[in-house]
């Protein structure tokens, strides 16, 4: 009992054994150094698809890399031209054009290294990496000109060769836009039942699409009713660039005076019940676009183009351009905009301005433009213009034509057929292709049309159309224009 030596019990037996092995393999790790490789914990865009509204994705690594290693060893097939930006272990990719659509990549890293020696003065590879993702298919919408989809909204997908019928036969379809996100479309029809052929309503049709993986959407052609025309007749109507805003321009039945801009949300509340439209107060105006930001309206006012806010009290404009009777077109961040002067000697200018002031002429013409839109893979823009035929009969020969907004240079693209204006046309989000439409019209009477027949702006009786797709190339190669085996008009890129 009184035994001066110490016995250890079992338990502190075994902790010191714990001890004297931990000690053991610690000094093993700091002998050895270092030796898990790092690696890729995150790639944003793994197994997703993309748009062209989406320019870069992220590497996040689990430890600080060798910025040049990664950078060199980094390969996307398909090639992407980019560049890179670093915030600590997170590497950014922006893409310089948007990804082309239709096509599987793969990204790989390898024999990156890390960004600190070991003791034994090297750094660790990287654990291989290997990641994928897709681009959106190639999609376009139109109007069916054949005798079995006339006036019908038609989804088409070139990418995977798929046609699906949007909208029932007792609707005629007169324009539409598609929303961003792709699941629906916003259009006007009227009705074959109805012999009014300028008394259209405003509708949304599911289009059975999504930009999102794995989202549950609704089955394709679910047509619901926007806006009425019981007590206004609807003449023109814009969507917003992020799909949330929607501006019609109205006029009164009984009272000419009542005309001008109502806007209202894009979508239905929460609760189902749909948004109030509230009408903009400003001076009088005509053909109009909303502004890319979605939060103003660029709209032809007098003798000049005002930018209005999208609010009730919009007698204020934000910007008034007297010289310009007309915007054409923004560019995508709302930098740079095509507008058209009408001159004294009926000829039109068309002029590049910026939102620094800059004002740079780059058309002059005799005879109309139609239509522009800004290429979103380089700095070009895409015209639709007419010139004046010699001679007593006025005639316009339309033409499609490549500007290049740095150097001023014009490329003609192609020589449509002399008499036709009808000609609509649309621009890949991709930058890749352009769509139009070749529409062969006669001069008819309104009254005398039946309410299912096509109908030109200009009141011709559309007897025919066909589809063109036209493959943009930015090298000096000829480009020349296929026909699709589709029969339609206004023809339109999904996003």
């Amino acid at each position: 009992m009184n035994s001066k030596k110490a016995f250890l019990q079992p338990l502190d037996r075994i902790a010191i054994v714990c001890i004297l092995l931990l000690c053991l393999l610690i000094g093993l790790l700091i002998l050895q150094g270092d030796v898990v490789k790092p690696s890729v914990r995150n790639f944003s865009w793994e197994n997703k698809k993309i748009g062209a509204d989406e320019v870069s994705f992220s590497l996040t690594f689990s430890r600080p890399m060798d910025v040049k290693s990664v950078e060199e060893n980094l390969e996307i097939e398909p090639p992407l031209a980019g560049k890179f930006s670093w915030a600590g272990r997170r590497m950014v990719y922006t893409l310089l054009t948007p990804p082309p659509y239709g096509t599987d990549y793969q990204v790989q890293l390898q024999q990156a290294k890390d960004k600190f020696a070991t003791n034994a003065g090297s750094k660790k590879v990287i654990q291989p990496f290997i990641g994928k993702f897709t681009s959106r298919d190639r999609v376009i919408a139109y109007i069916g000109a054949d005798a079995e989809n006339q006036g019908q909204l038609v989804l088409y997908n070139l990418t995977q060769q798929q046609k699906q019928i949007l909208t029932p036969k007792n609707l005629v379809i007169t324009e539409f836009k598609p929303y961003p996100n792709r699941e629906k479309i916003l259009f006007t029809a009227r009705s074959t039942s109805n012999d009014d052929l300028l008394s259209v309503k405003l509708y949304t049709v599911t289009t059975g699409v999504s930009t999102e993986e794995n989202k549950k959407i609704a089955a394709p052609g679910k047509v619901q009713l926007v806006l009425d025309n019981k007590k206004y007749q609807i003449l023109k109507f814009d969507l917003s660039a992020d799909g949330n805003i929607i501006v019609v321009q109205r006029g009164h039945r009984k009272n000419p005076s009542d005309f001008g801009l109502w806007f209202m949300p894009a979508t239905s509340n929460k609760s189902g019940k749909k948004a109030a439209l509230k009408q903009l107060k400003s001076e009088p105006g005509g053909d109009f676009i909303i502004t890319p930001d979605s939060k103003a309206v660029a709209v032809a006012q007098g003798q000049g183009a005002a930018i209005l806010p999208l609010q009730t009290d919009a007698s204020k404009p934000l910007d008034f351009l007297p010289q310009f009777g007309l915007v054409q077109a923004f560019s995508k961040n709302g930098t740079q905009a095509a507008m058209v002067k009408f001159n004294t000697d009926y000829t039109r200018d068309l002029f590049l301005v910026t939102n620094q002031g800059t004002q740079k002429q780059l058309v002059k013409t005799t005879g109309s433009i139609v239509n522009c839109q800004f290429d979103p893979a380089s700095p070009t823009l895409y015209c639709l213009l007419t010139q004046l035929l010699p001679g007593e009969l006025y005639q316009e020969q339309p033409y499609l034509v490549a500007i290049n907004l740095k150097t001023g240079e014009q490329k003609p693209l192609m020589i449509l057929p002399a008499g036709q204006r009808n000609v609509r046309m649309s621009i890949s989000p991709d930058g890749l292709g352009l769509l139009f439409d070749q529409v062969k019209a006669q001069q008819t009477n309104n009254q005398s049309s039946s309410s299912s027949e096509l109908i030109t702006d200009d009141a011709q009786l559309i007897n025919s159309s066909q589809l063109w797709l036209m493959p943009l190339s930015k090298t000096s190669t000829a480009i020349k224009p296929e026909q699709l085996p589709l029969a339609g008009l206004q023809p339109q890129w999904l996003p």
